[in-house]
């Protein structure tokens, strides 16, 4: 291999390197929940709170709860709220296992979805 191809070679490399943690932030990854996974909150008006890594796009970014077990009834969310990188809502749940789905769509047109198991006492 010449001298030339091997520079070109690792200046491609070093460049790729470079750029690969940019690729990884620019996705929208969970980072906190309220109600945190397996949680055991009090039934009644609950406050959801969920924290990206990074920027999500306001108008295509959901969440939804609804009751585990395959009932394949859904707890109604209130007031959702985007803010940049967090989305906030509140729900009225009576007891039971529920799990809240969400997705988000960041602003680099990646979409990260999840499932947030938690329990209401």
């Amino acid at each position: 291999m010449s001298v030339k191809r091997l520079s070109m070679a690792v200046l491609a490399l070093t460049v790729f390197v470079l750029l690969l943690p940019r690729l990884a932030l620019a996705h929208a990854h969970l980072v906190s929940s309220t109600p945190a996974a397996g949680a055991t909150v009090r039934a009644g008006s609950l406050a959801i709170e969920l924290r990206f890594n990074s920027r999500v796009d306001a108008q295509r970014s959901t969440l939804g709860i609804e009751i585990a077990g395959g009932s394949g009834q859904a707890a109604i969310v209130h007031d959702t709220q985007r803010d940049g990188t967090t989305l906030n809502a509140h729900a009225d749940l009576k007891p039971g296992q529920y799990v809240m789905h969400w997705q988000a769509l960041s602003t680099d047109g990646h979409i990260t979805r999840g499932e947030i198991p938690f329990t209401v006492q």
